[in-house]
């Protein structure tokens, strides 16, 4: 498990690009976060980093929402399960898990019935927390790697700089 402070939105999308760089076929990002935690802005920067077409966007009225890469290879799939009631709904908007790389925002309980292994990103920001003239708040993100794939992840704040 790794715990960091990410001060500021280009730090989240530096985050999500750091993330992006342990991404293959196969692997699932569970996403964890109240409204405007940061989640979004994650999944932006681990898309451009993975060279997708256009420009992440929220898949909240179409569930899923598949971006092809530019140079081929694994395409990202995100996922918005805030609507969706358990992991056999997430199962059957029948997403290629093996041969894509899923990233599922609003993820807790989500995954127990449909993967072995996912990395697992909590989003906490300050209670009352906004946007000020001084800029947004720093959020507290936890990584936690589940199953044997992600058993060794660490991430280092330091690599956001």
């Amino acid at each position: 498990m790794s715990s960091l402070t990410v001060a500021t939105p280009e730090q989240m999308n530096a985050l999500g690009a750091l993330i992006a760089g342990q991404l293959g076929a196969g692997d699932i990002v569970a996403l964890n976060g109240e409204l405007g935690a940061g989640k979004a802005t994650l999944t932006r920067g681990l898309g451009e980093a993975l060279g997708i077409r256009g420009t992440v966007t929220s898949p909240t009225f179409v569930l899923a929402r598949t971006h092809p890469r530019l140079g081929g290879g694994a395409p990202l799939v995100h996922v918005d399960a805030y609507r969706l009631g358990d992991a056999a709904e997430l199962d059957d908007l029948d997403i290629d898990f093996e041969g894509s790389i899923v990233v599922v925002e609003w993820a807790a309980g989500m995954l127990d019935a449909v993967a072995d292994a996912w990395l697992q990103v909590d989003i906490r920001r300050p209670v009352g927390g906004e946007e000020t003239e001084e800029g947004v708040e720093p959020r507290e993100v936890r990584i936690t790697g589940h199953g044997d794939r992600w058993s060794d992840v660490r991430f280092d704040g330091n690599m956001l700089a």
